[in-house]
C-alpha cells in the first residue's frame, strides 16, 4: 500500500506571524480537501508565544526589556504555557488531517513525542516523557515543548526542539507553567553545535517512519537539509 505523502518544507529563518499565515492557509486547503498535507520546519525569529491558557504575567520581563532584547510576544490559539522561539531551535508544525488517521489528540501529541525521543537517539541522547506533561525532557530539563490546536480535525502548530538555542530568554519566562523549569539543548548536552538543517533532515526522516507516512521534500533538490 502506498503510503500518503506530506509535503515537507524547510523555510530557513521566519518570523512567527508569517509562519502562522502559512500554517492557516494549509489548514483552510487541507480542511477542504484541497491540498496535501504538510509539514513546515524552521526556526523564528526571536518570541514568546502563549498558549490559550497562559496568563500574561509568565512574561517576567518589561515590554522595555523585551524591546532591548529583539524579541516579540504573540498570543496564540495553541494549548498549552508560554515558551521561547528563536534561532537555533527547530519548529515543526505538521498539518495532518487526523479525520484519515486516528482521532486520537492524546496519540497525536505521543506521537509527536515518539518522534522527537528518535532524533535525540541519534545523536545518543536519552530523552523522556512526564507523567502528566507534555513534550521531551533529558534528566530534569525540557528540550522540546509541544503544543498544537486542531481544528475540523486539522492540526496545526506543533514542537520546538533546542538544537543551538540560545537558552538565556526561557530565564524570562515561567516555562511551560512551571517556574524555575530548567531547559536544556542538543548543543548544551553534546558540547558541540548541531547544524540546525541536519537536525531537520532527521525529524523529517523520524516523522515519516511514526506517522507512516511518505516525506516530498518542496524544495530544490540542492536545498534540501
Amino acid at each position: 500500500m502506498t503510503k500518503p505523502g506530506v509535503e515537507t518544507f524547510w523555510l530557513g529563518r521566519v518570523a512567527f506571524a508569517d509562519a502562522l499565515r502559512l500554517q492557516l492557509d494549509r489548514v483552510r486547503a487541507v480542511q477542504a480537501r484541497a491540498a496535501p498535507e504538510a509539514l513546515f520546519l524552521l526556526e523564528h525569529e526571536p518570541v514568546f508565544t502563549l498558549g490559550r491558557s497562559a496568563p500574561d504575567d509568565h512574561i517576567l520581563a518589561s515590554r522595555e526589556e523585551l524591546s532591548l532584547q529583539g524579541i516579540v510576544v504573540e498570543r496564540t490559539g495553541r494549548g498549552g504555557h508560554v515558551t521561547y522561539h528563536g534561532p537555533g531551535q527547530l519548529v515543526g508544525y505538521p498539518i495532518l488531517d487526523l479525520r484519515r488517521r486516528a482521532r486520537d489528540l492524546g496519540r497525536y501529541v505521543r506521537d509527536l513525542e515518539t518522534a522527537i525521543l528518535d532524533v535525540l537517539r541519534h545523536y545518543r541522547v536519552t530523552g523522556t516523557r512526564v507523567a502528566g506533561q507534555t513534550g521531551v525532557w533529558v534528566s530534569d530539563a525540557k528540550i522540546a515543548a509541544i503544543g498544537i490546536h486542531v481544528a475540523r480535525w486539522v492540526t496545526m502548530h506543533g514542537f520546538a526542539l533546542n538544537v543551538t538555542t540560545d537558552l538565556a530568554p526561557f530565564s524570562m519566562i515561567v516555562p511551560c507553567g512551571v517556574p524555575g523549569a530548567p531547559v536544556t539543548s542538543l548543543e548544551r548536552l553534546l558540547g558541540r553545535s548541531v547544524p540546525l538543517e541536519t537536525a531537520a533532515l532527521q525529524f523529517a526522516r523520524s516523522f515519516g517512519e511514526v506517522f507512516g507516512c511518505a516525506i516530498r521534500w518542496m524544495v530544490p533538490e540542492e536545498q534540501v537539509p
